[in-house]
């Protein structure tokens, strides 16, 4: 299989071209005290590529994860942050020199074990950490990604939620306030069924920000799929060169009726299960392939495909949206896609417009004869 070919080349060079003018945002250096399994170690990259290489269990996908922790305040694989402290230890500290529009900027993440976690941008520290989502575009490829498929639907929402909330900060702070009153509003239904009361009025105010949060969340959900799945297409084509037609769609509730309505008329199932029945907690992303589900009916390949033009389509769309080349992750890559898939996406950086790569692999000749032949800078860290 090949990823450019005749007019797939050009499709993506148009697709590419979507951003400019793109800012500059450079990883320069990364330094980590106790996380995960490092004690210390510093990294100086190459601003094009930068391949961190071993055996299993060495941390080379940790590596990876600092550079996700420093975009997003967290663990792209543990949320939970006391197990990202090295065991035996009582605090982490990451730490990233960035060049971010010829402007230095200074990340750090760090972590104490009975502390709330911190984040600072250049000595400043973050009242909400949802006010440092999207400074620092990133889009992670990881074997774990096959989650998308085989799991259930909050993890394609955190998906979508994830590639909106990097350009669109009012989505991510009504995101935030929906899910505090749909917990106030499910303790108030069991609080309702524990004391056999019912108070019309409290829940008709809960009601009327559901509507309007979830409202709001559902119109941005419906333009995201829009401008998302023609890109998705276009990239899932590139890479599979199949015949086959992919889809994906956005189910919602909202979709027939407004989410006031749905309440009013749901109360009863909602008084007996304790529980808000709809809303836009239970929408989801429908991934097919030739109109059928693409979990049963897609093979592994078609399978791996679908995932990287997922990826794939979401850097391309943070980018045309922020005007920003996203820093690429591709953890462990060559685990399941051939070699000549994973050389034909690390070709993507011969463009111009395409940002700075970090690989991780068990094998280095392998990586470092394929980034070879990219004719870009790189440095190898044998780890």
């Amino acid at each position: 299989m090949q990823l450019l070919s005749g007019k797939n080349s050009s499709v993506l060079n148009e697709i590419s071209n979507t951003a400019n003018p793109l800012k500059k945002m450079i990883l320069e250096k990364l330094s980590l005290i106790n996380y995960k399994n490092f004690e210390s170690r510093e990294f100086d990259f190459d601003p094009k590529i930068n391949c961190f290489v071993g055996k299993n269990g060495v941390g080379k996908t940790n590596t990876l994860d600092a550079i996700y922790h420093l975009s997003f305040g967290k663990s792209y694989f543990n949320p939970i942050t006391t197990q990202n402290i090295k065991h035996g230890e009582d605090f982490f500290v990451i730490e990233g020199n960035y060049l971010k529009e010829e402007r230095k900027e200074k990340i750090v993440v760090s972590a104490k074990k009975g502390q709330k976690k911190i984040i600072k941008r250049n000595g400043k520290a973050y009242e909400k950490f949802s006010e440092h989502i999207g400074f620092l575009p990133l889009v992670i490829i990881s074997p774990s990604d096959r989650d998308l498929i085989t799991e259930g639907s909050e993890t394609r929402r955190k998906f979508m939620d994830g590639v909106i909330s990097q350009s669109n900060p009012e989505y991510l702070r009504s995101l935030i306030k929906y899910s505090k009153v749909l917990a106030q509003r499910n303790s108030l239904l069991k609080y309702f069924a524990l004391n056999r009361t019912f108070n019309g009025d409290t829940l008709d105010i809960y009601n009327a920000q559901l509507h309007e949060f979830g409202t709001y969340i559902f119109n941005e959900r419906l333009k995201f799929t829009q401008a998302f799945v023609p890109i998705f297409q276009k990239r899932y084509q590139a890479i599979s060169n199949e015949e086959e037609e992919v889809g994906l769609l956005y189910r919602s509730q909202l979709h027939d009726e407004d989410l006031g309505t749905l309440l009013e008329q749901n109360l009863q199932k909602d008084k007996v299960t304790q529980y808000t029945n709809f809303g836009t907690h239970k929408d989801d992303l429908l991934f097919e392939i030739d109109a059928h589900p693409i979990k049963k009916f897609g093979s592994q390949g078609q399978q791996k495909s679908y995932l990287i033009a997922l990826k794939l389509a979401q850097f391309d769309l943070i980018k045309a949206q922020t005007k920003v080349n996203p820093i690429l992750l591709l953890d462990d890559i060559f685990d399941k896609l051939d070699e000549e898939r994973v050389a034909q996406i690390i070709t993507l950086v011969d463009q111009e417009d395409f940002g700075q790569l970090f690989i991780s692999d068990t094998h280095a000749n392998r990586t470092e004869e394929i980034v070879q032949e990219v004719h870009q800078s790189y440095k190898m860290f044998p780890l």
